[in-house]
């Protein structure tokens, strides 16, 4: 078996990090030819080159951006072990910061993480609500761990974040007893110009419902379009209007709400990821969640 060199790695990795040679040296504290005869040796091993020079810069080949993204995944997952050893160590838990888009359904992202943490204790849980693009960005600047979404990141930051099916759920429609004796019957003919509480049209399960009424030539009165989940229920428990939910978490918002089941959409699917900066997940507790996800709640 050929086993590569990781002080070699180490050093490719320092350089193609600062984009120049002089930083690299400062960081690890070596000469300028020992780095260089390093990194010599490890193109030969690998047989391709990994580096240009543009100017006074060094810049990375197609072959470098390959091996960068490996040796960013192998140096992290070195630290990450540190940091768990050492925090494990000193009394300390590892911590699980989260960023959980504001489409997904608030229960459901909190049976996700108090699953994940019946798996895999001490961790300190800190979780952030945001809109997604903002969370991604946060996400690949490495200030969260995951995020959690209803869909994968965009082409935009693809070669940056990896999205890890965590299962789907149907979706179901919920009102007040008022509104759903009213409109359960002939359900879902009875949509037509009932009133209904939708998310804003930039939200996946929006155009998942928009379609699906237009397929069945079915034309509600929309009364009302919230960004944020939990108002948009908010507003249907007061008996605003008719709104939709996962059904996997059918209990839960009957309960909360205190509404009921006026039907539901056996032919549409409503998909969740977790979205991390790895292509291979390491962390214990995203492990735990994503199992548990596929396992219990989204399988």
């Amino acid at each position: 078996m050929e086993w590569l060199n990781y002080h070699h790695l180490l050093y490719f990795w320092s350089v193609a990090k600062h984009g120049t040679m002089t930083k690299a040296c400062e960081e690890l504290r070596l000469a300028q030819p020992t780095i260089s005869g390093q990194i010599g040796q490890l193109e030969n091993t690998l047989g391709e080159k990994l580096f240009i020079r543009t100017g006074r810069r060094l810049a990375l080949t197609e072959m470098g951006h390959l091996v960068f993204k490996y040796a960013e995944d192998i140096f992290s997952t070195g630290q990450e072990l540190m940091n768990t050893v050492k925090g494990q160590v000193n009394g300390h838990p590892a911590r699980l910061v989260v960023g959980i888009a504001d489409a997904v359904p608030k229960p459901l992202a909190t049976q996700l993480l108090k699953s994940a943490l019946k798996l895999y204790r001490p961790t300190r849980l800190i979780c952030q609500e945001d809109k997604l693009l903002q969370l991604l960005t946060d996400l690949t600047a490495h200030r969260l761990d995951l995020v959690i979404a209803d869909t994968p990141p965009p082409s935009t930051i693809k070669e940056h974040a990896y999205s890890h099916p965590l299962g789907e759920t149907g979706i179901t429609l919920f009102a007040t007893a008022k509104l759903t004796a009213q409109y359960r019957r002939e359900f879902p003919q009875s949509l037509n110009s009932a009133p209904l509480l939708l998310p804003t049209p930039n939200a996946v399960l929006r155009r998942l419902l928009d379609q699906w009424l237009i397929n069945r030539g079915l034309r509600p009165n929309i009364v009302g379009e919230f960004d944020d989940s939990a108002t948009l229920k908010a507003f249907g428990q007061d008996g605003y209007g008719i709104f939709p939910g996962a059904s996997v978490i059918e209990k839960e918002i009957c309960r909360q709400y205190r509404v009921q089941v006026l039907g539901r959409l056996e032919t549409l699917k409503q998909h969740f990821y977790a979205i991390t900066v790895e292509r291979r997940l390491k962390h214990p507790a995203v492990l735990a969640l994503v199992r548990t996800a596929r396992q219990e709640l989204l399988g």
